[in-house]
């Protein structure tokens, strides 16, 4: 039985549950498989990146005060974040994984760090 590989054509060798010819062509395959839903993936992982690293870089003791202006300088996107924290208090906190801010009177906000 010639099977051939769904992505160049060429005929498949080796194991008769085999589907590609190589490796390359089974990547190449499913990379446009996957392409559109990975760009919108790709994109909001970068955008919670560049929100965590800004968060990181202004709390470098695990806790401290900053203002909304400081973090809209440096890029920081309030839309992204990956969970949000209510204390008992009913206090809300998001969180961008372990960097979390809440927001305070006057645009400032406090900064902390999940243990």
């Amino acid at each position: 039985m010639n099977k051939a590989c769904p992505e160049c054509g060429d005929k498949i060798v080796g194991r008769i549950d085999k589907k590609f010819c190589s490796d390359g062509c089974r990547n190449a395959h499913n990379n446009k498989v996957n392409k559109d839903g990975k760009n919108l993936i790709r994109n909001i992982n970068n955008r919670l990146r560049k929100n965590w690293r800004i968060l990181e870089s202004l709390n470098p003791d695990q806790k401290t005060k900053t203002t909304k202006t400081k973090l809209e300088a440096k890029g920081f996107d309030f839309n992204y974040f990956t969970s949000i924290y209510t204390t008992k208090a009913g206090t809300i906190y998001y969180f961008v994984y372990d960097q979390g801010y809440l927001p305070l009177d006057n645009d400032f906000y406090a900064l902390v760090k999940r243990q």
